[in-house]
């Protein structure tokens, strides 16, 4: 398969995408970011554009993949509810448009977070810009959309775009992956859940952790 995968100079978007050039299932990647990834590879290709609320400059670049890995995210941490949902739902439903416009057959994967507010009417700002983000990418006429709501992330060793203060809690995973099941995964892992369910599909469309897990085969 052919994909795309967004936010690749973040943590979450440099796991996808490293999991992406291993994998034999995937035969080609573009990177799709705002800056240069850093990283030569046989099955990698750039498309660097400034500007993700309008994307119709290099759309028919990303023509013809069968998925897109949305991993382009930021923190709500210090943003009212208008420039969180700016950031976050209407620049993700402007790439998700022009994709779904132009390649129906595409399955779209967003990485949105676990506690995500479906009903758009919960107390947390943040839960429910994720959870409107969500339902609203589910009525765009793609093959399949998938909403993988993660939560503790491991990165794999030697990542460059790692979180802030990350290596201060990377010694809680092993403990809670042990403990607490659900709340626990690898980048690794959920880059080999999108390409799953991008190859086979999967029998519900909101992908917890525990469903990553299976899916990766763990």
């Amino acid at each position: 398969m052919k994909v795309i995968v967004t936010g690749t100079t973040g943590m979450v978007g440099e796991g996808v995408l490293e999991e992406c050039l291993r994998n034999p299932l995937v035969t080609e990647v573009v990177s799709f970011a705002r800056k240069p990834f850093g990283k030569s590879h046989p099955k990698l290709k750039e498309v660097i554009h400034p500007d993700f609320f309008d994307i119709r400059p290099v759309a028919d670049q990303l023509k013809g993949y069968d998925a897109c890995f949305f991993c382009l995210g930021v923190t709500s941490v210090g943003k009212n509810e208008a420039d969180y949902t700016r950031a976050t739902y209407t620049l993700t439903l402007h790439v998700a448009e022009v994709l779904s416009g132009q390649s129906p057959d595409m399955t779209f994967c967003y990485v949105s977070g676990s506690g995500t507010d479906s009903t758009e009417k919960g107390r947390l700002m943040w839960a429910r810009v994720k959870g409107r983000t969500e339902n609203d990418l589910m009525k765009l006429p793609f093959k399949q959309v998938f909403a993988f709501r993660p939560g503790f992330l491991r990165a794999d060793k030697g990542a460059r775009y790692v979180l802030k203060g990350y290596k201060y809690v990377d010694w809680i995973y092993p403990i809670g992956r042990k403990l607490f099941k659900n709340g626990f995964c690898t980048l690794a892992e959920m880059g080999k859940a999108m390409i799953e369910v991008t190859a086979k599909g999967y029998f519900k469309k909101t992908i917890e952790v525990k469903d990553i897990v299976a899916l990766a085969g763990g």
